[in-house]
């Protein structure tokens, strides 16, 4: 199973939203950390095999984003995880508003959507549609984000 990350400015939609996202945040958002995940299967229908591995992959990003948050939150940065599956902060108190997983990588990456069953689905350049993607936002500096990452990750063991 792979795993790849990369950070990115914010979007004018997280710039413009964040305190419909994050409403307890008295900082801007400075830096987006997309998280792609292999999965095992391709997540185009969903059955008992996708939403299991789906599961797993939410739990493992779950895990690392709280390494990445403490690390960056250790520094005097804010930092949330959202969950791939709500699209809520898990951390922070929510807002009225939902972080579109899909819609960030997007419009960060450009990867192509595929549709099914009303869901848009990534398409990954190597993985395909056998992608499982979640997002993290910091208010510090993408280099700072992107050093705390590259850390967090190349000690992290699935």
């Amino acid at each position: 199973m792979g795993i790849e990350y990369s950070v990115h400015i914010p979007s004018e939609f997280i710039s413009t939203n964040v305190c419909q996202l994050l409403p307890d945040w008295l900082v801007p958002v400075l830096s987006v950390i997309i998280v792609f995940q292999h999965c095992p299967v391709l997540l185009l229908e969903k059955t008992t095999e996708t939403e299991f591995h789906k599961q797993q992959l939410r739990a493992q990003f779950v895990q690392l984003g709280r390494r990445i948050v403490l690390c960056l939150q250790h520094l005097g940065y804010q930092a949330e995880i959202f969950d791939p599956r709500t699209g809520y902060p898990i951390l922070s108190h929510p807002g009225p508003m939902r972080l579109d997983d899909v819609a960030v990588v997007q419009t960060s990456l450009g990867y192509p959507l595929a549709q099914t069953g009303g869901c848009r689905i990534i398409e990954h350049p190597i993985w395909g549609n056998a992608v499982y993607p979640s997002i993290l936002l910091s208010s510090a500096e993408p280099n700072i984000t992107r050093s705390i990452a590259k850390s967090v990750m190349t000690s992290y063991i699935c």
